[in-house]
């Protein structure tokens, strides 16, 4: 049972609700990923000047500015893995990938070095406000039962 694309919404031998959970989690980290990546490649082009498109591929993979960003692409991996794999995507996965997502993407000037970098982004852009904004109703829209009450 493997999917080839991890925005499928249904695949057989899946939860439907709990798959399209995980998929709308994928869609919504990629978004706050890629206005993550914007903000940093502004502040280096500030810095630095102008990059091209294979210049800042080098910088994202190699460079320490943009080393933090790499959590949000290691989660969005595990993420395709599970929804392209083998095993059937059950409640307990979209519950799982949920609850660490809503603990790594706790903004925080007092947690780990992701929190931290995450809360100073918060702080100075817009657009990193704006899909944060959209992570946080996503969180609360898949609270399981038990937490909404």
């Amino acid at each position: 049972m493997t999917s080839g694309s991890p925005n499928a919404l249904h695949r057989e031998g899946d939860d439907t609700g709990a798959r399209e959970k995980m998929v709308a989690l994928r869609g919504a980290l990629l978004r706050l990923h890629k206005a993550l990546l914007e903000m940093e490649r502004r502040d280096y082009e500030r810095e630095h000047g102008v990059v091209n498109v294979g210049e800042l591929f080098r910088l994202v993979v190699d460079d320490s500015q943009f080393s933090w960003l790499h959590n949000i692409s290691e989660f969005v991996v595990r993420l395709d893995e599970a929804l392209t794999g083998k095993a059937p995507i059950g409640p307990m996965d979209s519950d799982t990938a949920f609850d660490l997502a809503r603990k790594m993407f706790t903004p925080t000037e007092s947690g780990d070095a992701f929190q931290k970098q995450y809360f100073a982004a918060i702080q100075r852009d817009p657009a990193v406000v704006m899909e944060h904004a959209e992570l946080a109703r996503l969180f609360s829209q898949t609270l399981p039962k038990e937490k909404k009450e």
